[in-house]
C-alpha cells in the first residue's frame, strides 16, 4: 500500500516569471489521500498530513507554475492506529530510514482548463517521474487571514513497486491513487 501523495500535491508556481508569485503550502488546508485495494473487498485511505513546500504561480503564464513538496511520511493518518504503524514499518514505507517523500515539479502543461504537472517523486529513497493531473480552485485574497492565497486539487495513480515498496502485492494492490487538495499562502 504505497501511498505517497506525491505530490502533492497539487501544486504549482511559476518560475523566472516577473508577475509570479510565491505561496507557502499550508499544512492545515491541504491533504494527500492515499488509496488502495485490499484483497479485492474494500479500498481504504490514508493522509499524509504535515505537507510543507513552495508553489509559484502566474495566472497570465500557468504553464511557467512550479511546485516544491515535502511530505512527512511518519505523520501517516489511517484512522487504525496499528495499520499507521505498520504503514511507517519496513514493510511498506520504512519511515525511520526515509522519513519524508518530496515531489519537485520540472514542466507544467495547460490542456482544457487543466494543468498536467509533471515532475519527479522521491519516495523510499527512490525517484520517479510522476504526472498529477491538477484544476485550480482559486486565486485571491483570502478573507479570513488576508493574505493572497492559491489553492488546487491534483491527482495521480502511481505503483508502489516501482518505488521498491511491493510486499504483498498483488493482494494489496500495486496501483496506488493519490488526491491532493492544498491551499497556499503569499506575504500579505
Amino acid at each position: 500500500m504505497k501511498l505517497l501523495p506525491i505530490a502533492l500535491l497539487s501544486l504549482l508556481a511559476a518560475a523566472g516569471s516577473v508577475n509570479a508569485a510565491d505561496y507557502k503550502i499550508d499544512p492545515g488546508h491541504t491533504m494527500v489521500l492515499a488509496s488502495w485495494n485490499h484483497a479485492g473487498y474494500s479500498n481504504p485511505t490514508a493522509n499524509f498530513t504535515g505537507a510543507t513546500g513552495t508553489i509559484r504561480y502566474d495566472e497570465k503564464s500557468p504553464e511557467k507554475a512550479s511546485v516544491e513538496v515535502i511530505i512527512p511520511i511518519d505523520q501517516v493518518q489511517s484512522f487504525v492506529p496499528e495499520l499507521n504503524d505498520h504503514l511507517k514499518s519496513a514493510d511498506f514505507f520504512d519511515a525511520q530510514k526515509y522519513p519524508t517523500a518530496t515531489f519537485k515539479s520540472t514542466k507544467v502543461m495547460l490542456k482544457d482548463g487543466h494543468l498536467k504537472v509533471m515532475g519527479n517523486l522521491t519516495l523510499h529513497g527512490v525517484t520517479k517521474p510522476v504526472t498529477l493531473k491538477a484544476k485550480l480552485n482559486k486565486v485571491g485574497i483570502q478573507e479570513m487571514m488576508k493574505v493572497p492565497a492559491i489553492g488546487f486539487d491534483a491527482s495521480t495513480t502511481i505503483s508502489r513497486s516501482a518505488f521498491g515498496i511491493s510486499k504483498y502485492v498483488p493482494m494489496i494492490s500495486d496501483e496506488i491513487e493519490l488526491r491532493i487538495t492544498t491551499e497556499a499562502h503569499g506575504d500579505k
